[in-house]
């Protein structure tokens, strides 16, 4: 777990940086503007399927069933992957040619600019989905391996063409945003096609054949199925929280196209947020899911495999020391986080994306919106670590059940708190239903296992509560103490500061994570 958790992060943290130096250019060149807002809603469609088909509910409810096979007949396992990635293969295929379809009805019967712009993304960029969740059911097949590498450094792969392709557009060609946008789409599918080329090597290196197969009727592919249905729904919950934010603030956003005003019952009422929120919500997703991918969903990537393995020997005690570790973790990582993105989000996100098309008014906006995410973060990654010991026990239906709550408050607090709020109500919403999730989940678990999955629990919350006040402490000295200068010189000087401290003081108390995540010894539970 440990080795598997290292190596998902070095490259995670590759990809995340890149991540956000695509983001840095995204915003130079497109701010938030209504055309950024047509690229964040065009590419949420792959993404989304990417979430659902690939590395969710496809790749989910194939590793357990794969981690058993492979255990008793390595020629059933090898013909259960190919044919759980031959069936996502066609469906998609089949769906991306009706989706095709629909959108050039869509757009010929559009006589909204916005909306044509919007439908014409989607189309160039929708067979990246056939090919995105393909990738992401190989990724699945290597991590039972034990083989991180490839399915880490995909997303490389996207970061890398979309900077090189929004800045040859934006530098060479010199083109428009609406020409840049075009670019990037192609970019999109272009890293399709490279993600997919990466996967071939280490899988043939494993021993994993790479031919079609259509073994539909097998008792192993059917269990697949069976957990898959939850799952699908369980996720599809999940990402209409996300969805519906998106969808809230660009028909809840007013426009010079739009006005400021919309009629509702014969009474005129003034839309809580102007166009560019959708590109807010993008902006500021993208800080907090920095700290969320680069050890979250790591975590949860590399804890699964091993939850799999617990769960198909029924060593039912060493899942508990796995599922208590996870949570750990998902605590000691968490909170420094969102204290520290909470001190320093305004200068970040103005050192970040304040150039170009970005304006200062949109560093206000975009803050505002990160400070409601950034709470949510210990429920976002926890939320990672219970769903798998789920899936790990082949009980896809719990997190299907606890997510289809979570959307349907969600959905009422997005359309209530988006008057108070504004953006910053949408993302409030989210984060207070990650915790609700998270508390249904551990208390079911903690039924069944009693208290054995909460072991030192406590402990390491007070710890990490105490290590982070001398973090908190620390960074507002250096902060002050640097006030004269500019600020890529104060957050380059207060965040490794602040960063060493936490760790420091993280050793001097021997705090258990510490030594699990870092150090490599096993903590004592």
């Amino acid at each position: 777990m440990i080795k598997g958790f290292r190596q998902i992060v070095v490259l995670t943290v590759v990809s995340r940086v890149l991540g956000m130096l695509r983001d840095m250019v995204f915003a130079f060149f497109l701010g938030a503007s209504g055309v950024m807002d047509g690229w964040v809603i065009a590419f949420m469609i792959p993404n989304l399927a990417r979430r659902l088909f690939g590395e969710g509910a496809a790749s989910s409810s194939l590793i357990p069933i794969y981690s058993q096979e492979l255990e008793k007949d390595r020629y059933r396992a090898d013909r259960l992957a190919m044919t759980a990635t031959t069936v996502v293969f066609v469906i998609l295929t089949a769906i991306v040619v009706a989706g095709e379809a629909l959108i050039w009805i869509l757009y010929a019967l559009s006589d909204h600019e916005a909306t044509r712009l919007k439908l014409h993304l989607t189309g160039v960029m929708l067979p990246y989905m056939t090919l995105i969740c393909t990738v992401a059911i190989l990724g699945g097949i290597l991590n039972t391996h034990r083989h991180f590498a490839a399915p880490a450094a995909a997303s490389v792969v996207l970061n890398v063409l979309l900077i090189v392709a929004l800045c040859f557009g934006g530098w060479v060609l010199k083109v428009p945003p609406r020409t840049q946008v075009f670019l990037a789409a192609g970019a999109v599918l272009l890293t399709g096609i490279v993600q997919l080329g990466i996967h071939i090597p280490p899988l043939r290196s494993c021993g994993v054949p790479l031919w079609p197969a259509w073994d539909i009727r097998s008792p192993a592919f059917r269990r697949v199925l069976i957990l898959m249905g939850p799952m699908v729904l369980g996720l599809t919950a999940t990402q209409i929280n996300t969805l519906a934010d998106n969808f809230v603030a660009l028909w809840l956003s007013g426009s010079a196209e739009k006005g400021q005003f919309f009629e509702l019952f014969g009474r005129r009422i003034a839309y809580p947020m102007w166009e560019g929120a959708v590109s807010q919500l993008f902006y500021a997703q993208r800080l907090y899911q920095f700290p969320l991918g680069v050890f979250g969903i790591s975590l949860a990537t590399a804890i699964f495999p091993v939850l799999s393995s617990d769960a198909a020997r029924k060593d039912f005690t060493s899942l508990c020391r796995t599922v208590s570790r996870g949570l750990r973790c998902s605590v000691f990582i968490a909170l420094p986080a969102t204290v520290g993105l909470l001190l320093v989000g305004e200068p970040l996100v103005g050192l970040i994306f304040e150039r170009g098309e970005f304006s200062s008014a949109d560093t206000i906006g975009t803050t505002f919106t990160l400070a409601f995410y950034v709470l949510g973060l210990g429920g976002y990654i926890a939320q990672q670590v219970l769903t798998r010991v789920f899936y790990s026990l082949q009980e896809s239906s719990v997190p299907a059940k606890s997510a289809a709550v979570a959307v349907l408050v969600n959905v009422c607090l997005n359309l209530t708190l988006v008057w108070f709020l504004g953006a910053g109500g949408l993302a409030a919403s989210t984060a207070i239903c990650s915790y609700l999730q998270v508390g249904i989940l551990a208390t079911i678990l903690r039924r069944r296992f009693g208290p054995e999955i909460r072991t030192g629990m406590r402990r390491a919350v007070l710890e990490t509560i105490g290590a982070t006040i001398c973090m908190e402490v620390v960074l507002l000295a250096v902060l002050y103490a640097m006030r004269y200068h500019g600020v890529a010189l104060q957050l380059s000087v207060a965040v490794p500061v602040a960063a060493g401290t936490y760790l420091l003081v993280a050793r001097l108390w021997g705090m258990e994570m510490l030594s699990l995540l870092i150090g490599g010894r096993r903590p004592r539970d």
